[in-house]
Order: C-alpha cells, then sequence, then structure tokens
C-alpha cells in the first residue's frame, strides 16, 4: 500500500492545538485498523529542545531511544499509544547540522549549498524515514509554529515538493486555525483565518480541511464564510470549540464525521468501525462527580504548566483510576525557601517534586521533602525529587548538616548525589545524559514491589547526577529503602522510607509512561496514598 500524508499547519497563532488535534485523528484512523506513524517537524535552529529552558519550551518528552523531544510528542503517544523513536521529531538545528557535516566531507561535489534542493532534500529524507522505520500506512505530520513565520518556510515547501513527488491523491493539508473573539461585540471573526490562509496559498499549498478552533460554539454561517473565502468544500471546514476535558477531542471529531472525511478524501476504506467506547468511559468518568485530593506540586517552572505536562496528565490518569478528583496546588520551590507558599503544602493530602536544573529552588525543594517526612504525608519525587529526598535524609536523619549534591555544591563534605562515572568526560551539554529506557530490578516486600506487582520493569531516564553508593550503607541502616536497582546493582533507581505511608522518588521520569487507560504504577500509589489520608 502506497504510504498516505496528513500535513498539519497552524495558522493565526501558536498553541492553537495542532498537536492534541494530529493526535486525536491519529486515534481515529488507528481505531480504524490503519497503522499510524506520527511527526513533529520543529522550526528551532536548537538540534533539540535539551538545552532550552523549560519557560520557553515547556517539557521535554524523552523518549524510548533517548531522544530529546517536543511535548506534543507526549501527547501522541498518549492518544495513540505508540512506542515512538527519535524519527518522529526533528528540528531546523538537525537538517542544518547534517546538511553542513555533507558539505564538510565534499558530498556535494563543490556545489553551492542552498535552501533549495538542499535543506528542502534533507526534511523530505528526514520525513522518509518515518515510513520505512515503522512501516506506517498513514503518516501524520505536524509543522510547528505558524503559518507566516519565516522559519517554518523551507519545511512548508518542502511539503509542497513532497506532495508532487507522492501524488496529490496521497497527500492532505490539514490547517488548524483560530477564530478570535471581539469582546466588546461577542463576535467571531475569520478574518485572521483567510489571511493565514492566503499566507499558506501563496507558497502553493491549498489546505483540504481546515479545523477552526474557538472558546465558543461556530455557527454554520460562518464555517460557509471560511469555505468560500478560503476555497475549501463545506464539509471540510470543521468547528472546534475548546473542550473542557482533553480527552474528549477525539469523540468530538468522530462525531463530525472527520475520521470518515479524512478516509474519503485520501480514497480509503476502513478495516473496522472505530470503537470508542472506552474514550466515551474515560470521559464521562472525568465528569462524574468524585471526591477530590489536593496534590502540591513544589517545581522550578511552575508559571509555565506546561513544563510539566506529563506530570499534570500522569496525575490526572492516577486520579481516575483511584475515583477521586485531583487538585492541583502550584508551588514555586524558590518561594518555599522566603517562607511563602506553606500554606499550598500543609492543606495538601500529597507532596510531589518534579525534575529540573540548575540550584535556583533547591533548598525549597528539600524542604517540601523533609515536611512530607516528617508529617508523613504521602510524597512522589521524580528524578531531582528523589536527590532531594535524599539530601535532606543525609541532613536531618544522618545528622550531615553539610550533604547535598555535587550539581549545587561542588565542594561539599557529603555528596551523597554525584555525578555518574560515565558522565565526568563530557562537555557538550546537549544531548548526552543518561536518556532513556533502562531496565530496573524492583526489590520484594517494599512499596514500589506493590506498586508495580512485577520484579523487572523499563523506565525513561534524563539525568547526570546519581546516588552515591558510598552513602548506601549508612541510608539502609537508618530506614532508607533502595527498592529500585539497575541489574547491575550500581545504580539506584528508586528509594522508599520504611516508617512511612507513601514517600517513594525515582531516579527515572515515570510521567512518561502513563497513559489515560493505563496510568502509572507510582502515581496511583501516590493518589490511594493521598485518598486514604484526605479520608481519614
Amino acid at each position: 500500500m502506497t504510504t498516505k500524508y496528513l500535513f498539519f499547519t497552524g495558522g493565526v497563532v501558536s498553541s492553537v492545538g495542532k498537536g492534541v488535534t494530529a493526535a486525536a485523528l491519529g486515534l481515529l484512523l488507528k481505531e480504524r485498523g490503519f497503522k499510524v506513524a506520527v511527526q513533529k517537524l520543529d522550526p528551532y535552529i536548537n538540534v533539540d529542545p535539551g538545552t532550552m529552558s523549560p519557560y520557553q519550551h515547556g517539557e521535554v518528552y524523552v523518549l524510548d531511544d533517548g531522544a530529546e523531544t517536543d511535548l506534543d510528542l507526549g501527547h501522541y503517544e498518549r492518544f495513540i499509544d505508540n512506542r515512538l523513536t527519535r524519527v518522529s521529531n526533528f528540528t531546523t538545528g538537525q537538517v542544518y547540522a547534517e546538511t553542513i557535516a555533507k558539505e564538510r566531507r565534499g558530498d556535494y561535489l563543490g556545489g553551492t549549498i542552498q535552501v533549495i534542493p538542499h535543506i528542502t532534500n534533507e526534511i523530505k529524507r528526514r520525513i522518509g524515514l518515518v515510513s520505512k522505520e515503522t512501516g506506517a500506512e498513514i503518516v501524520i505530520l505536524e509543522v510547528g509554529g505558524t503559518v507566516g513565520d519565516i522559519e517554518s518556510q523551507p519545511f512548508l515547501e518542502a511539503l509542497r515538493q513532497l506532495r508532487n513527488e507522492v501524488g496529490r491523491e496521497n497527500c492532505l493539508f490539514v490547517h488548524v486555525t483560530w477564530l478570535p473573539t471581539i469582546g466588546a461585540t461577542g463576535e467571531i471573526k475569520t478574518k485572521p483565518t483567510q489571511h493565514s490562509v492566503a499566507a499558506l496559498r501563496s507558497i502553493g499549498i491549498s489546505p483540504n480541511i481546515i479545523i477552526a478552533r474557538a472558546d465558543q460554539d461556530v455557527e454554520k454561517s460562518l464555517c460557509e464564510k471560511i469555505a468560500l473565502f478560503c476555497d475549501v468544500e463545506r464539509d471540510s471546514v470543521i468547528p472546534m470549540k475548546t473542550a473542557d476535558v482533553l480527552y474528549e477531542v477525539p469523540l468530538l471529531l468522530e462525531k463530525m464525521g472527520v475520521g470518515d472525511l479524512v478516509l474519503r478524501k485520501l480514497n480509503l476504506k476502513a478495516e473496522r468501525q472505530p470503537n470508542m467506547q472506552p474514550w466515551e468511559k474515560l470521559v464521562a468518568d472525568v465528569r462524574k462527580p468524585k471526591p477530590s485530593v489536593k496534590v502540591a506540586l513544589v517545581g522550578k517552572y511552575v508559571e509555565l504548566q506546561d513544563a510539566y505536562m506529563s506530570v499534570r496528565e500522569a496525575l490526572k490518569h492516577a486520579a481516575l483510576a483511584n475515583d477521586v478528583e485531583v487538585e492541583i496546588g502550584w508551588v514555586h520551590s524558590a518561594d518555599l525557601e522566603k517562607e511563602k507558599g506553606w500554606d499550598v503544602v500543609k492543606q495538601a493530602d500529597a507532596v510531589l517534586v518534579p525534575g529540573g536544573f540548575g540550584s535556583r529552588g533547591i533548598e525549597g525543594k528539600i524542604l517540601a521533602a523533609r515536611y512530607a517526612r516528617e508529617n508523613k504525608i504521602p510524597y512522589l519525587g521524580l528524578c531531582l525529587g528523589m536527590q532531594v529526598m535524599c539530601v535532606d535524609f543525609a541532613r536531618n536523619v544522618l545528622d550531615l548538616e553539610e550533604a547535598n549534591s555535587s550539581e549545587f555544591d561542588r565542594g561539599t563534605k557529603h555528596p551523597v548525589i554525584d555525578l555518574m562515572i560515565d558522565q565526568r568526560s563530557i562537555t557538550d551539554m546537549g544531548g548526552t545524559m543518561r536518556l532513556g529506557l533502562y531496565p530496573c530490578m524492583i526489590q520484594p516486600n517494599t512499596k514500589t514491589a506493590r506498586a508495580y506487582a512485577v520484579s523487572n520493569i523499563e523506565e525513561r531516564h534524563r539525568h547526570r547526577f546519581e546516588f552515591n553508593n558510598a552513602y548506601r550503607a549508612e541510608f539502609e541502616k537508618h530506614g532508607m529503602v533502595f527498592s529500585g536497582v539497575s541489574p547491575d546493582g550500581r545504580l539506584v533507581e528508586i528509594v522508599e522510607l520504611a516508617d512511612h505511608p507513601y514517600m517513594v522518588a525515582s531516579q527515572f521520569h515515570p510521567e512518561f509512561l502513563s497513559r489515560p487507560m493505563k496510568p502509572h504504577p507510582l502515581f496511583v500509589g501516590l493518589i490511594k496514598a493521598a485518598k486514604e489520608r484526605a479520608e481519614k
């Protein structure tokens, strides 16, 4: 079967919901029996988001093979439930780095290197890798940013060329756009969408489907107006009001016949009828009134909640499994150092400390771990959240007052967290951490073992520093349990406290493997313990 392509572009503003829409449509096509692959093209010149500030980019989503990718890949995995690889995300930086490397080797035989054809050829080569690696029948491809951005022009030109190479009958362009509302009149305006489509058409691409996003209902007459001015068939303008439940988006698209519309335009026949009942039940369960538990999320980037996208979703998945609502209290760890934000922590049924980098706000995270330990509040630490739990334990249980991580204090007398041996000779920052899927052995008769109910697991990592084994015996003597270790026993993967309702922390990032209908065991354990505390 010839590979079919769905190209997603964005109009008017960024963060319009392209990623969620692409993921939801991927689910509808998978439900119809097609093998679907997804790819995100990011126009920034960084090689990957691994060295970018979370304030700039939001969460860095890590894949099994260690690729540091865009947070939209989290949406793809959560909706479509495919385990993606590094071919599913590439950037302008990677395209230029590869092209320049070829030029330095003399691969172009002295030719002048230009955006067309050399850069666009490299973009097309990378797009082609997806179907080769996955054997996908349908490739969903999302172009980051907004039509009109100078950065995305080479990507759009490459897609225009690709359309002609694979055949127009094998491609669909889906333009996701925003319909703003004038506050004074309450009137929805289509003019920005018209300009966005005009910009797209000026480079030779006409959208086949327009997803018209808005915060309120979009009347039929507005869809007809968009169809008329943008030269799109009337049934190909799909109004999409902002959903109050993220996981309702596939149901809304299915209700409006988008899955069948795509198949009709690509001349495909479904192998089976989609079964959306699990998703309908999921959304119904989300909407059902439930008791709530409060989780204080003590982070360093809480001003931009997208920095903790997967953590937030994993908490919601675990809450559903425990038949409760989760109320997340966002606490800036630096505030705790200034005696601010403690009311949220003290009112919480559980404390979660996620990952992060740099020394800012670290003492606040250590204080949060101490408070949860001393007051027997359920606690889950992720990556750095595990490390600060160990620093608190060293300082306040083992009386090693100057204990710290050598990441934050290179001269500390007690580096209970220290740089991994295989990281010590590395000078480049990007893509050089311990990244991706690694095995872990679970110790029996521990809270972790009860949560996972298996003895061997694999989880995704993103770190340079690790627990210092020189302190392992002393920690164990005072009640710290090393409930998960690498198969060679060298790397501490999971720690927990023996005399605590639920104080568990992992060196890896469990949030990356949580799914709406398959919540992660460590998050389920946290919310279960929080529920029990709330009921008391």
